[in-house]
């Protein structure tokens, strides 16, 4: 995990490193001849330029994830991801500045390329110094002991012991190990393993994480415990808490996984985010599109649904809801109302069923075409909700299945959907066996989410509303 020293020396680094490039950019071309080009700029003309450039490709950093996963990072595989993405970026603002200027003949082709072919290296060569230098000074710093992780080890047998020596042996890994947290019910307090204090069970792991502000889990129970390992790894399902395991438990996580060292001791590092910066911002900006273009067309069916829903039957065409999103942050749901009003006063939250007296006969048909979820649109552009996603639930309900569904709170590791790959594959909930399938297939989602596979149940999901199947 990235701590916000860490980004912002990055960030500095980066402003520096790319408004240098293009000064030496042209002094290269102009003072030394190399390239061949027009009339020099003095170094005031040239800062506007430089600053919209700079902003540009601090832009394509940011989308491509330069400013993830970058935390003691190998140096050389930093520059490796540096060569890519500013190559890729030098291509993309080559085609724009110049795709209509070009005629296109051989003497200008041959320019372009030297022109392009310069650019890139002089931008790659300026990012990749100046990160080799806040890489390097970030090492030296831990290896002083400063800006460590702090870190817990989940177990207190001989495994755990090693890992601990390993890491308080070898600072460049980057963690502090603050405790040790007993894998069994009973255990003393402040009893120690090694001069470091066992600070509790797993049943207040979640407790400790917040408390102590943990960034780095190391799990290392002695003896394999599926159990065991479910409960922790529902726990610590926490946004910027990184978690790694023993080999031994990688069936359990297959897809969600990414094999790392400790100084050759092997572990599987959980992988709790497994879509590219770049699609998660495609994704959002795909959302925000579609989702006001579909408001806007479906602007005058939206009046004549209100109208409809009110002649119908009696309270408000817009019902809203409080559901359960992205991190477990709740937040208000709008739907077209398809239930008489006040549907659970006497039941109290309860599942749909087939033929459900609760619903209206407008709304039987609102339900079919999915014309209900129109207003959700709303949720997604403010930013609730996206287009595809798990569907969001109730508190009600959520705090009921996280008890008795293993890793059910992984699903709230993404943005709640429209639509789902569970939407599209199973039935609405009528029982906690419908609940128990659904959250499987919305496991598969996060464990493999991606633009094809939304764009697949999106396509879905049409077929659904125009063959009227939806419940």
């Amino acid at each position: 995990m990235d701590s916000f020293k860490n980004i912002v020396n990055t960030f500095i680094a980066d402003c520096i490193a790319l408004l240098g490039s293009w000064y030496l950019f042209y002094f290269v071309r102009f003072e030394l001849g190399i390239i061949p080009g027009d009339i020099s700029q003095g170094p005031v003309a040239l800062f506007l330029p430089a600053l919209v450039i700079c902003v540009f490709w601090l832009l394509v950093f940011t989308i491509f994830g330069l400013y993830k996963n970058s935390y003691l990072i190998s140096r050389f595989d930093e520059v490796l991801r540096i060569g890519k993405v500013t190559l890729l970026g030098t291509l993309i603002l080559f085609f724009v500045l110049f795709i209509d200027n070009l005629g296109w003949s051989s003497n200008n082709i041959q320019y372009a390329k030297s022109y392009t072919l310069s650019y890139w290296l002089v931008v790659f060569l300026s990012v990749s110094f100046f990160r080799i230098l806040v890489r390097t000074f970030e090492i030296h710093q831990v290896k002083q002991g400063k800006g460590l992780h702090r870190a817990v080890i989940i177990g207190t047998g001989d495994t755990a012991k090693d890992i601990r020596e390993n890491l308080e042996r070898n600072k460049t890994s980057g963690m502090n190990v603050v405790g040790f947290i007993s894998e069994n019910d009973e255990f003393e307090f402040n009893q120690e393993i090694s001069g470091v204090p066992i600070i509790g069970g797993i049943d207040n792991l979640k407790q400790i994480i917040l408390q102590e502000q943990i960034k780095d889990v190391i799990v290392a129970l002695e003896h394999e415990d599926t159990q065991k390992l479910m409960k922790i790894v529902d726990v610590i399902d926490i946004p910027d808490v990184s978690v790694k395991i023993i080999p031994g438990f990688v069936h359990l996580i297959t897809g969600l996984n990414q094999t790392n060292q400790i100084f050759g001791l092997p572990l599987i590092e959980v992988m709790p985010d497994p879509m590219p910066s770049w699609e998660k911002y495609t994704k959002r900006l795909f959302d925000l599109v579609l989702s006001l273009a579909i408001l806007l067309v479906t602007a005058p069916i939206f009046l004549i649904l209100i109208a409809l829903i009110k002649m119908t039957s009696p309270g408000p065409a817009v019902f809203s809801q409080e559901r359960v999103g992205l991190y477990g942050k709740s937040f208000t749901i709008y739907k077209f109302r398809t239930m008489y009003q006040d549907a659970e006063k006497r039941s109290g939250p309860v599942w749909a069923t087939e033929n459900d007296p609760r619903i209206t006969p407008l709304g039987l048909w609102l339900r079919k075409l999915r014309l209900d979820e129109i207003p959700q649109l709303y949720n997604v552009l403010v930013g609730d909700m996206s287009l595809v996603g798990p569907r969001p639930e109730r508190p009600y309900f959520v705090e009921q299945f996280k008890k008795q569904i293993p890793l059910y709170t992984r699903r709230l590791r993404v943005r709640p959907g429209i639509t789902g790959w569970a939407q599209v594959k199973w039935k609405y909930d009528e029982s906690l066996e419908d609940v128990k399938e659904k959250t499987k297939y919305d496991l598969f989602y996060v464990e493999n989410m991606s633009l094809r596979m939304d764009f697949k149940i999106l396509l879905n999901t049409i077929m659904t509303v125009l063959g009227g199947k939806g419940q």
